[in-house]
């Protein structure tokens, strides 16, 4: 069994294996071949993968004879010349805006599996390459938004006077949100966050922030389907918006990350709303490239309206490439290792299994 790795192109800064996971694929007694230069971007030589038993060379090299085709986002179809009819090609494929190269794929004998379709529950959380990559996506919110913010986040007692601390506010509260609380929470912010799933509210607390709920307007119990929220009532909506308005007014940080898969972005803030807030006031967009939460964003740029900096910010976890890829890379070994077959020594995708068919479905 022969796992090629691919080196990813444009923006792309990641890469789908790290020396670690080169040797646990060795174990299973797979043969690892890295397209060479493919984890300069995340600080990895050649030299590392080669020393964790690897074969670097060209891609059409590496791509020869592999039954199992690694990368982090869907490369085009026609790079993958020469790619052996029946290999898995697994990674962030974004079937969803790219259906022309997902058939593509399928038209040279390649079988797809979009890892971003993975169903959210406990069997499959160790393989979940969105829930890795948004964790630091919340992480690097806080951290820009502190870049572009002109004052300090945490109060500061000095003989000059009492510097007041940053207000903070988060809206959604899913895995990108929680890691934006927390690491408000660090930076020395008064945090607040708010979201239309009631389970929520807990969360929010035990991470020491308060939490800011509808009251008396029916959200959604528990958690939305598939871990995510969905679209809420009109009496809902209206019933936030009243009560964002009155709060958004005294933020100086706001962190913006409802999704809605398969659906545009719902919008959390309008530009009214951005009017009432002070001057020198940043919002993190992480909602950008489905449309944003933000009425004014403008995905991977960063403009300013009313005096408040609006941050439309686009695959975050890109700008923090080592650890993105140990998370990413580890999070395609988990899957590998789980469907992993010690008799045949290869991988089994058994048709009736839950997140065989949801990453195939795609």
């Amino acid at each position: 069994m022969k796992i090629a790795i691919l080196k990813e192109s444009g923006a792309e800064t990641r890469v789908a294996a790290i020396p670690e996971t080169v040797k646990k694929y060795a174990a299973l007694g797979a043969a690892v071949a890295i397209e060479r230069g493919a984890g300069e971007r995340a600080s990895i030589a050649d030299a590392e993968f080669e020393a964790a038993g690897a074969t670097v060379g060209a891609r059409a090299a590496i791509l020869a004879d592999a039954d199992i085709i690694l990368c982090v986002t869907g490369p085009e179809p026609e790079t993958l010349a020469g790619a052996k009819r029946g290999a898995l090609l697994i990674g962030a494929l974004d079937p969803a805006r790219r259906a022309d190269a997902m058939a593509a794929y399928r038209a040279a004998g390649l079988d797809p599996l979009a890892m971003e379709k993975l169903p959210r529950i406990t069997r499959a959380q160790s393989m979940d390459i969105l829930s890795s990559q948004s964790n630091l996506a919340g992480y690097k919110a806080v951290v820009d938004a502190a870049a572009a913010y002109g004052r300090a986040y945490p109060m500061m007692m000095t003989a000059a006077g009492t510097i007041s601390p940053a207000k903070a506010f988060v809206m959604g509260v899913g895995v990108a949100g929680l890691q934006a609380i927390a690491t408000a929470r660090r930076l020395g912010a008064q945090v607040s966050a708010t979201d239309v799933r009631a389970a929520t509210r807990e969360q929010i607390q035990s991470l020491g922030a308060k939490p800011i709920f509808v009251e008396n307007v029916a959200g959604i119990e528990g958690e939305g389907q598939g871990g995510y929220a969905g679209e809420m009532s009109p009496e809902y909506q209206a019933a936030q918006a009243e009560l964002v308005s009155s709060h958004l007014a005294k933020q100086d940080i706001v962190i913006t990350t409802a999704l809605i898969p398969g659906r545009p972005a719902p919008r959390l803030i309008s530009d009214a709303q951005l009017a009432t807030m002070r001057a020198g006031s940043v919002v993190v967009d992480l909602a950008a490239e489905a449309g944003g939460n933000v009425e004014g964003c403008v995905a991977g740029e960063s403009v300013v309206r009313h005096g408040v900096t609006i941050i439309g910010a686009v695959q975050l976890a890109r700008s923090l490439a080592a650890d993105a890829s140990a998370l990413f890379a580890r999070n395609l070994h988990n899957f590998l290792a789980a469907f992993w077959d010690k008799e045949s020594g290869g991988v089994l995708l058994p048709d009736d299994d839950e997140i065989v068919q949801a990453i195939r479905a795609a």
